[in-house]
């Protein structure tokens, strides 16, 4: 069922590279880091390392097995990993995100941009909410005054000429509304980050337990 999991992250990755472009590509620093990819990087390395385990499990390969154990636990290494160097990082990783938001904001009527187009209209008319930091942010990319016209609280053709009436758009910044929602919805990332570590664990203990049982009976390495 996990690798089944894992063929339709990449199925939905690959159909949303295909039909959506660069749909929800916000950084011009990584422009490879989009919904489409990384969904598609989910899938990859969950089908792969629930192949590992399946095949492994199968046949009673002493082999697939390490390897399978070897890949999670890499994995759950580089999870910590990361999730340290966010929290002892977070207020530079704030500031470094914001400023790149920022810079996209500049292809945002680029040619070959569409998907950040798309992706910004979506979050601001979804969350109610205008450029990173607040609606000034569109004014040296669209001109002063001027903003998308999904930041309109009162969505039209071009609402968002006439910015200068800030009682029209929404004032608060996109990332700051973002954050709001992760603090409000805090047990979300955290049922979801529990979840995965006890499903690592478990595929760790139990490739570990089925090795060692192979290794008692003395069961050889043929595939």
């Amino acid at each position: 069922s996990v690798q089944l999991c894992g063929c339709g992250l990449l199925g939905v990755g690959i159909w949303l590279s295909v039909s959506q472009g660069n749909f929800a590509t916000f950084s011009p620093t990584f422009p490879s880091l989009s919904a489409a990819n990384l969904v598609i990087a989910i899938g990859t390395i969950v089908m792969v390392t629930a192949f590992l385990g399946c095949l492994g499990a199968i046949k009673e390969n002493k082999c697939l097995l390490l390897s399978f154990f070897v890949v999670l636990l890499i994995i759950l290494l580089a999870e910590l990993i990361l999730l340290i160097l966010f929290f002892v990082y977070m207020d530079k990783v704030s500031e470094s995100a914001k400023q790149d938001l920022k810079e996209g904001l500049k292809l945002y009527n680029t040619e070959n941009n569409v998907g950040l187009k798309n992706a910004w209209n979506i979050i601001q008319a979804e969350m109610h909410c205008c450029g990173v930091t607040d609606y000034r942010d569109w004014y040296p990319v669209l001109g002063d005054n001027v903003v998308p016209d999904r930041c309109c609280m009162e969505n039209s053709q071009d609402c968002g000429r006439n910015s200068n009436n800030t009682s029209l758009v929404w004032k608060t910044g996109c990332y700051e509304k973002v954050m709001m929602w992760f603090e409000d919805n805090k047990h979300i990332p955290g049922a979801v980050g529990m979840c995965l570590l006890i499903i690592q664990i478990l595929g760790m203990a139990f490739s570990m337990t089925l090795f060692q049982q192979i290794h008692r009976t003395g069961k050889k390495y043929d595939a």
